[in-house]
């Protein structure tokens, strides 16, 4: 009779995990749809991390559960000895497991630290063709927008990074205001970006496409909508695309700059672009923060964020028109 109920409800427990894919989509399994060695490093080292934790919590859990049904008192298997006070097997097993585990997870721990350092990425290395000349951008976050800088080619684009496939991207990356998070989940993992100091970045996409793009650290009203779309682009579509941004209207120069970095919530999602950037401009927003400079919040913003964000697309919508 136990035998049926125990039956009956090991069906049921069999089931329960698949209530953990109610809030799933299989559109957005971005971190395990890598689509650039960083990434897919990155799901590497995480997997084999994942997998000898549930390992040692797996074989815990059965042991636990053997040892209670075998030494039971119903069962008289177990057997009293008043004597016992050592085992070798079983300091074997205590210590030698745990060791095995972490020299493991030492040895891997240490290999991905070095293949993903953002700061000089091996695998990044291992994955570029000898010749190859890599890319060069240039992150500067507002509240709360993304600008890309390219220096090579005096342009900049707001909300929208674009990349040539199977080209090595180098970032260098700084914040006019307060602490975001760069991130694209299938290229590359996160960094912090942060006010008055300067942190690295790369990436090399292997495959076409668009990728999104976000900031994993709340920074404030306008963080829902602080994403930017990510296209990766043959070299040819690159170049094309390089000679249309030269040839926009719109200058970025610093004192453009420090119009443009004031408070705004792109609702839209419209990317920008700039023709013209000003040389060293992320040397100087870099500057110009250590320095105490400000872009302060107009209390608008939060006092009705409902009539500030109507106005603020009322004026881009004009803008855009003329």
């Amino acid at each position: 009779m136990w035998r049926k109920k125990l039956a009956h409800w090991v069906r049921y427990l069999a089931l329960a995990p698949v209530l953990l894919l109610n809030g799933c989509s299989t559109s957005h399994f971005w971190l395990f749809d890598p689509k650039g060695p960083m990434a897919n490093a990155d799901l590497y080292y995480m997997v084999i991390d994942v997998a000898v934790m549930l390992t040692i919590v797996g074989i815990t859990t059965l042991m636990i559960i053997w040892f209670l049904w075998r030494y039971r008192k119903s069962h008289g298997k177990g057997t009293y000895d008043p004597k016992w006070s050592h085992s070798n097997a079983i300091e074997v097993v205590v210590w030698g497991i745990p060791i095995i585990a972490v020299g493991f997870l030492s040895y891997y721990a240490i290999e991905g630290t070095y293949a993903l350092n953002p700061y000089n990425p091996t695998v990044i290395k291992e994955h570029t063709v000898a010749g190859d000349d890599p890319l060069e951008v240039d992150v500067i976050t507002t509240d709360w927008r993304w600008l890309f800088v390219y220096p090579k080619y005096h342009i900049a684009s707001v909300n929208e990074l674009v990349v040539p496939a199977h080209t090595p991207v180098y970032f260098r990356l700084t914040s006019s205001s307060v602490v975001n998070d760069f991130f694209i989940p299938q290229l590359v993992g996160m960094i912090d970006v942060m006010p008055g100091m300067r942190t690295k970045s790369a990436l090399l996409a292997n495959h076409v496409g668009d990728y999104q793009g976000f900031s994993a650290d709340y920074s404030g009203a306008g963080f829902s909508w602080m994403q930017f779309r990510t296209k990766v682009v043959s070299a040819e579509q690159f170049q094309q695309w390089t000679q249309q941004i030269q040839a926009s209207p719109r200058q970025l120069s610093y004192a453009a700059f420090n119009e443009f970095a004031k408070p705004y919530i792109d609702v839209s999602g419209k990317p920008e672009y700039f023709s013209g950037v000003q040389d060293g401009l992320f040397d100087h927003v870099l500057g110009e923060v250590m320095n105490g400079k400000v872009w302060p919040l107009p209390m608008a913003m939060t006092e009705n964020m409902v009539d500030y964000m109507k106005e603020q697309n009322a004026r881009t919508s004009t803008r855009t028109s003329n």
